[in-house]
């Protein structure tokens, strides 16, 4: 049996996991990532959460293949220098380099959405697939793009973002610098944008009651639970949304035509209220739409664990 270590590595938590080769976690260990320190003391944290996983397997890291780690942003395939990650807020920052000094055996950095997909691929909802699309709807989108079980992310590792292609051209700002990128009108910060305009115009609205008047309460969910109430309000909310989710499904689809299109993040929590107009919007958009059907979407199966199986795999997979 061999066995991988992957690590997620969120902007709150670092969670590390042993993987075997039939892709099953054997234990996991977290620590907090407060990422303010700096990208060298996050690494020790890295390592640490690493070795405790390890050492709650029971496994010895003589015996791990490699470690792999999913990291919001992106990776030069040339430099091997985590280019930009906003949640991190580091740029330019040599973290493979420095990770490599914790470990004696290889080291591999990837995307956190890719990771996932990938993970989703191997071993969750798309398992019988070789070739998917994800996206994961939270406070920003992330996603990936896997062909034959490999991850797709350009020639320099820098594509596949797909949060941000531009889905209104001079639109909502993004964090990213952009204006009108999918994430600024898809993810589940966009959608509580959006119902707290609702609120401010209607008053009256379910929307209100439901956060109590404060709209700092206010949740991607405020609007689901509305809506299955009954609320007209909640229901154009929601089909604006799903509409603009729609828009880069079938985008996406146009351009991959995957087997099968996962859709992951909290906002999929909402389950067939989200998915099954999404897919017949979807449906209309796109440039197949009357000559061929469109491939399935799918809920992400695997939570957080999908960039742990993935982040683990990156060894035998990335490249």
């Amino acid at each position: 049996m061999k066995y991988y270590l992957g690590v997620d590595l969120g902007g709150t938590n670092i969670v590390a996991g042993v993987v075997d080769e039939n892709y099953n976690i054997l234990a996991k260990h977290s620590l907090p990532t407060a990422p303010d320190r700096g990208f060298e003391k996050v690494n020790e944290s890295i390592a640490e959460t690493a070795f405790e996983a390890a050492k709650k397997a029971n496994i010895d890291m003589e015996k791990i293949e490699s470690v792999g780690v999913g990291s919001p942003g992106c990776v030069d395939r040339k430099t091997n220098l985590l280019v930009f990650s906003g949640n991190l807020n580091w740029s330019n920052v040599p973290f493979q380099a420095e990770l490599e000094k914790h470990f004696n055996i290889p080291v591999y950095i990837e995307n956190d959405g890719n990771c996932a997909a990938l993970g989703e691929v191997l071993a969750g909802a798309a398992r019988n697939f070789e070739n998917a699309c994800m996206i994961t709807l939270g406070t920003g989108i992330g996603g990936g793009i896997i062909i034959d079980k490999k991850i797709f992310s350009g020639s320099d590792r820098l594509g596949a973002e797909v949060g941000h292609m531009i889905l209104i051209h001079d639109g909502e700002s993004c964090t990213c610098g952009l204006s009108g990128c999918f994430e600024a009108y898809a993810s589940a910060t966009a959608l509580i944008r959006q119902i707290k305009q609702a609120i401010k115009n209607h008053p009256e609205s379910l929307l209100n009651t439901l956060c109590g008047g404060d709209l700092s309460k206010v949740e991607a969910k405020t609007a689901f639970d509305a809506m299955e109430q009954g609320d007209e309000v909640a229901t154009k909310v929601i089909d604006k949304y799903i509409s603009y989710v729609a828009t880069g499904v079938g985008s996406m689809m146009t351009m991959f035509r995957p087997e099968v299109f996962i859709v992951g993040g909290g906002v999929s929590n909402a389950g067939d209220k989200l998915i099954k107009p999404l897919i017949e919007k979807s449906s209309r958009l796109t440039f197949t739409r009357d000559q061929a059907e469109n491939p399935p979407i799918v809920l992400a199966q695997l939570g957080n664990d999908a960039g742990i199986i993935g982040a683990a795999m990156l060894g035998t997979s990335l490249l």
